[in-house]
Parts: C-alpha cells; sequence; structure tokens
C-alpha cells in the first residue's frame, strides 16, 4: 500500500499545524496548505502549498501542483477557519459574510476541486473540522458557531451523495484547545452605549481565558489519525475535555430552557 497523501487547509499553525506534525510522525506524505507561504520562512515540518479557501484559482492551482508532485490525493483535512465574536445585531454583515466564506464556503471549494480527483482513484477520505460551538448557539458566538453548525449538516449530505464513488466524508468537532485563533479573531468592538457592553465584555473575557487553557492541539492529531485508520468513519466526531463533549450528550437530554440556562451561567464566568 503506498503512504496515503494528505492535505490540511490552514496547515501553517494551530490545530493544521498539529495535525500535520501527528501525521508526518506516523508515515503519512503531508501537504499543508497557507493563504501566504512567504510568511513561514522557517517553516520546515512539511511541505506547504499556497492556496486561499476563498479563491477558487488558488485552489486549482494547489491541486494541481499537488497532483504534479504526488498523482493522488488520499486524505483531504479541511481546517482552515476564522474565529468571529459579537451581539449579532451589532456584528457588520460584511463581517458574517466574511466567516461564513472562510467557514463554510471555503471547505465546499475545495471540496468541490478534489472530489473528482478523488472519484478518478475510486476513493478518498474528506475529514472536516466543524466545532463543538457548531452543535449549540453560543451567545456573542452566534456566527461562528452557525458557520460551524452549516458545515457539519452539509457534510452529512456530501456523504450521502459521494459514498458510491467510494469516498468518505465524516467531520470533527473540537472543543477548545490552545491555538492562535483569538489573534485573527474577528470581534465586533464592545461599544460604550451598547445594550450588551457588560454582558459581551465578560463574554470576550472568558472566551480569551479558555483559548489560554485549552487542550493541546497534538490531541486533534491523533484522533484525526484514529479516523483515517477507520475503515468506515461515523458522521461526525468530537475530540476536547469530558464537560466539552458532556455538553452535546446534555443538549438532546434537557429540556430546551434548561440547557439555555446552563449555557448562559457558563458565558458569563
Amino acid at each position: 500500500m503506498k503512504t496515503k497523501v494528505v492535505l490540511i487547509t490552514g496547515g501553517s499553525s494551530g490545530i493544521g499545524k498539529a495535525i500535520g506534525i501527528h501525521l508526518s510522525t506516523l508515515g503519512y506524505k503531508v501537504y499543508g496548505t497557507t493563504r501566504d507561504k512567504n510568511k513561514y520562512p522557517s517553516f520546515s515540518e512539511f511541505p506547504l502549498l499556497e492556496l486561499d479557501v476563498r479563491n477558487e484559482a488558488t485552489i486549482k492551482s494547489c491541486i494541481a501542483s499537488l497532483l504534479e508532485k504526488e498523482e493522488r490525493i488520499d486524505v483531504l483535512v479541511n481546517n482552515a477557519g476564522v474565529g468571529i465574536t459579537g451581539p449579532i445585531e451589532e456584528t457588520p454583515h460584511e463581517e458574517v459574510l466574511k466567516a461564513f466564506a472562510t467557514n463554510f464556503n471555503g471547505p465546499l471549494n475545495v471540496m468541490n476541486q478534489v472530489l473528482p480527483v478523488m472519484r478518478k482513484q475510486k476513493g478518498g477520505l474528506i475529514i472536516n473540522i466543524t466545532s463543538i460551538a457548531g452543535y449549540m448557539g453560543l451567545p456573542y458566538r452566534g456566527i461562528y458557531s452557525a458557520s460551524k453548525g452549516a458545515l457539519e449538516i452539509v457534510t452529512e449530505s456530501y456523504r450521502m451523495e459521494t459514498k458510491s464513488f467510494g469516498i468518505k466524508l465524516t467531520t470533527l468537532a473540537p472543543g477548545d484547545f490552545a491555538t492562535n485563533i483569538a489573534s485573527g479573531r474577528y470581534h465586533t468592538p464592545v461599544f460604550e452605549n451598547s445594550p450588551y457592553r457588560e454582558a459581551y465584555r465578560n463574554t470576550l473575557e472568558a472566551i480569551d481565558a479558555d483559548v489560554d487553557s485549552g487542550s493541546d492541539p497534538a490531541e486533534v492529531g491523533k484522533k484525526i489519525a484514529k479516523i483515517i485508520e477507520t475503515k468506515n468513519p461515523k458522521p461526525h466526531y468530537k475530540v476536547g475535555t469530558f464537560i466539552q463533549k458532556f455538553s452535546l450528550t446534555l443538549k438532546n437530554l434537557l429540556p430546551g430552557r434548561w440547557f439555555e440556562k446552563l449555557l448562559e451561567s457558563h458565558s458569563s464566568h
């Protein structure tokens, strides 16, 4: 069996880089993508290719150059994403569109270019990185939750549509991991005259604390490796602390208003 070729979008930092490093140590042939290779002159963990998930021309040229090198793509990990926070009422709509352009349209753009390759190979695996936040509408993170939730749902459809071609799709929803996502996040300013000022400010502080104290992203790499080695992956996987994963069980078990109260109390601490 030839070494599997893995393409990871957003592979230059954070979770994507951690996935790439772990898979490389296991012997996979890993390629990561980044919008601008010049920003990472000393990056040596695995080869980086230029790709912007919002730009179809860059996706086509990235895939063409990868096929030239390896002649196949066995696994696509759609990891590129952006954070966004703010009261929905006060979040500029252009920022909402930008978040969806990267977190939802972006993975679709990449999948649609990779699917013909996998169909020709008569097989392949696509793993879409979503978020535990995608399973619930979190206060002041509603747009992020919605973009990741949309990716969860659309993956279910792709999965059924492409099954007969031997292509497998799944999602992996991480909880809070220690990454640099906060630095690239768009956050609506805390306006002094905003009716949301106090609650939103508290939530921002809580989010930053969660990111700083998050788990090691290498855990995500280990989970990805397990999924790749699984003969028939399930539609959805989660990775994170017990309480993060348990929150999804609670959402299914508790009456809606009780679960809402839990979320409200957690987000304001």
